[in-house]
């Protein structure tokens, strides 16, 4: 799922490159959109990148390849045997929509680095949390409250507070062990420490799973893949809604 201005950028890239060939400019971008400022498109482009819709081609000025055409559907999109497109079984897909299903737990060190030491866990005491999505949505994560869909996780697993699940969309993260698909376990706060993966808000817009860094009055949001930019934003559009303690993934 796309944000509208996502949608929106993608509609016209796809629009131009379809009629001319070559991708149209920054500057042009800004004007079809009504935006103020070129780094608003700088972010869509990333946020579409990193989605799969889009690629940058190297060395290349206003080089830019669409991969998925608006309307074409999510790249996780399941086949008729219920498996996305990594071969994992959709949420749900054993036992009809808005249900539970039962992942491997994966567990680690998030608060800097990979993946450690993952575990298993099959009988072992349960708790329900929600499931709000994904983090690609691009919807503050307040929103979804009223989600219905919930996942079992392990009660050891979360300890105290309020938490929530989140199925990751891309591959962004995949060097800290975060896999497109997984289901992300995140515990609701409103700040965090320097070097802490997080779900972050984006100018009260676009929700994002990324390393959060404090550069003085600014925030940089990190992916854990050489492939996406680090973004850097003044301290005033970035909102904290929640900090990474756990992650379910199904084989």
């Amino acid at each position: 799922m796309l944000t509208r201005k996502q949608h929106e950028l993608l509609v016209f890239l796809d629009e131009r490159l379809s009629a001319t060939g070559v991708a149209p400019s920054f500057e042009e971008m800004k004007e079809a959109l009504g935006l103020k400022s070129k780094s608003g498109i700088h972010r869509l482009i990333s946020a579409l990148e990193e989605r799969g819709f889009i690629r940058r081609l190297p060395h290349r000025a206003r080089a830019l390849e669409i991969l998925r055409r608006p309307g074409e559907g999510a790249a996780a999109t399941p086949d008729p045997a219920g498996a996305d497109r990594n071969g994992r079984p959709e949420p749900g897909a054993d036992g009809g929509a808005g249900g539970s299903f039962t992942p491997r737990v994966i567990q680690g060190d998030f608060s800097a680095g990979h993946l450690h030491g993952a575990s298993v866990s099959e009988t072992v005491e349960a708790v329900q949390v929600p499931l709000l999505g994904k983090i690609a949505a691009g919807t503050p994560i307040a929103a979804l409250s009223d989600a219905t869909t919930r996942v079992e996780v392990p009660a050891g697993l979360l300890g105290t507070g309020d938490h929530y699940a989140l199925t990751i969309e891309g591959d962004s993260m995949i060097e800290a062990g975060i896999l497109d698909g997984d289901t992300v376990l995140i515990r609701s706060c409103d700040s965090a420490d320097s070097g802490t993966i997080v779900v972050a808000l984006v100018d009260n817009e676009e929700a994002t799973l990324k390393r959060l860094r404090r550069k003085g009055q600014s925030i940089a949001l990190e992916p854990a893949n050489a492939r996406y930019r680090t973004q850097v934003l003044p301290a005033d559009r970035v909102r904290v809604q929640g900090r990474l303690v756990g992650l379910l993934r199904q084989y």
